[in-house]
């Protein structure tokens, strides 16, 4: 058992010594390279024996989310959104010029209240998939616009209490309009626009609730400033065309200037349309530029209309006293002879000159006749009137909240424009042919877009008898009581038709015979009346 325990039969009886190990040399510092860095012995890696190729670049990080949790989006948003109002209202620049500072400022160039709301817009857009990041945004902007908003209030404010802020050209007195207040202020009118244009896209401000944006009070702030621009320079212009367009009821007697030569009529007009039109371009160029934003087309359509409804009242009313025309040059008397000589001058008569008793050949041409010069009709005056106004801007018919201020101006507008032909007709009887009722239904048809009380005093004035001249008189109260209380405006006149109407005709019945004309058309409106009524 000990022999297979320890079998040395297995194993040989001698076995080779192991090799020697082989010693490695061992390089001094003296033997390396200068500038050359020691190996560490005791690292042993293939990797100083391997050539390995370059790691590739490592991959960029994706895009970070507009959400940052902890905060810095918010705060880089509210910097950027402070800064960029900063810059909304800084000075514009370059030089300053004299003719556009007021009080020492100038006015905000246009297109600064787009760049910030554009501005607005992209970073609202930017986190429109994300409901709270969207609100975090929101919330971000009240404290820059609040801001915004309480400069603009204060800039406004000194603007608004001074005095020449409200001043428009008058008629004697051409001067810069709007002038550098008025500039200055409708520039920040301007720039309110802009931002509520942006409001408007984006649907900001609209919710009076507080879990809403919580920008429905800045909205309000902005087109409070748009009114308080607005209206005041409005109704300024307003002041100045009312007593204008009013004293076109009075005749014209403006004394007729000698025609320069060559001319061969002249028209001389009244002195409301000579003023108008110098001014009414100057106008129609400052409410084309005051009135660019909607909210402002409803002061622009009372101003249009109570212009309108003036001019009619004022011209329907007007009694025109026909002067015969006058002649340009003055003839001499050809009834008068005169003598050679004065009886008591004593001195000879002057020797004639020689070309006195050559023979005179008769001209080439007759002599031109004088050139004629008339006043103008109220037809006339009208018709210049209508040229004038219509250059004046209107209300969109685009926007729901203008359509009913636009269609009121309109009917306005071709009411206007149609009261010329009754005026020619009123002049000139002859053009209205057949009988009474012949002649009231054209007269009908012309006064179709006319209010039926505008067309009243002219009717009576032309083709009714000795006793109907005025309105007033016939119903029995004082010219001025009557036009404050039956024409004040459109709607007043349209509910005093029928009353009035009826009243008169009643007066007319007395005398049917001189009134013929008259009481067929009146029973003709009635008519029309009460069925537009029924409807």
């Amino acid at each position: 058992m000990n022999v297979l325990k320890n079998p040395s039969f297995f194993r040989p009886a001698s076995r080779p010594s192991s090799p020697a190990p082989v010693t490695v040399p061992v390089r001094t510092e003296s033997s390396q390279g200068v500038g050359q860095v020691p190996r560490s012995s005791n690292k042993l890696s293939l990797t100083s024996f391997i050539r390995q190729a370059p790691s590739p670049a490592p991959t960029p990080p994706p895009n970070p989310t507009p959400l940052i949790h902890d905060g810095s989006y918010l705060e880089m948003l509210s910097l950027k959104l402070s800064e960029a109002v900063s810059k909304a209202l800084a000075q514009p620049a370059g030089p300053p010029i004299a003719s556009e500072q007021a009080a020492g400022k100038r006015p905000i160039p246009q297109g600064r209240g787009a760049a910030l709301g554009s501005l607005i817009a992209s970073e609202l857009k930017a986190a429109h998939g994300n409901p709270h990041l969207h609100r975090a945004v929101l919330r971000s902007l009240q404290r820059p616009l609040t801001v915004l908003l309480t400069n603009l209030s204060a800039q406004l404010l000194p603007v608004l209490a001074s005095a020449s802020f409200g001043v428009v050209p008058p008629t004697g007195n051409q001067f810069s309009f709007p002038n550098q207040l008025q500039t200055y202020g409708l520039s920040i009118a301007k720039f309110s626009e802009e931002l509520l244009q942006v409001f408007d896209e984006l649907g900001l401000g609209n919710d009076a609730d507080i879990r809403g944006d919580g920008l429905k009070s800045i909205r309000d702030g902005f087109v409070s400033i748009i009114n308080r621009v607005v209206k005041p320079f409005i109704s300024a212009i307003q002041r100045e065309l009312t007593p204008i367009i009013e004293a076109l009821e009075n005749p014209n007697t403006t004394s007729i200037v000698k025609p320069p030569a060559g001319t061969k009529a002249s028209i001389v007009y009244h002195p409301s349309i000579v003023a108008l039109q110098t001014l009414m371009p100057l106008y129609a160029r400052a409410l084309t530029a005051s009135t660019s934003s909607v909210l402002s087309h409803a002061t622009l359509a009372s101003l249009l209309i109570s212009i309108l409804w003036k001019a009619m009242v004022a011209v329907s009313h007007r009694v025109d006293a026909r002067p015969s025309p006058v002649l340009g040059p003055e003839l001499p008397l050809l009834g008068v002879k005169k003598r050679r000589g004065s009886p008591l001058s004593t001195t000879p008569p002057v020797t004639p000159p020689p070309g006195r008793f050559m023979i005179k050949l008769p001209p080439s041409r007759p002599p031109s006749p004088p050139p004629v010069i008339t006043y103008a009709t109220a037809a006339a005056d009208c018709k210049a009137l209508y040229d004038l106004v219509v250059s004046l801007p209107r209300p969109s018919s685009e926007h729901e909240a203008t359509k009913l201020a636009r269609e009121a101006v309109d009917e306005a507008f071709e009411g206007f424009r149609t009261l010329p032909a009754l005026l020619d007709v009123a002049k000139d009887r002859a053009l209205v042919a057949g009988d009474a009722v012949d002649a009231a239904r054209h007269i009908l048809q012309l006064t179709t877009e006319i209010p039926s009380l505008i067309a009243l005093p002219v009717i009576l004035h032309a083709f009714g008898g000795p006793g109907a001249a005025s309105v007033a008189a016939m119903l029995g109260i004082g010219e001025e009581d009557y036009r404050k209380a039956c024409l004040s405006g459109f709607s007043r006149a349209e509910e005093c038709t029928a009353p009035i109407a009826q009243r008169i005709l009643d007066v007319l019945q007395t005398d049917a015979d001189a009134n013929q004309i008259v009481i067929q058309w009146l029973e003709m409106e009635l008519a029309e009346t009460e069925e537009t009524f029924s409807c």
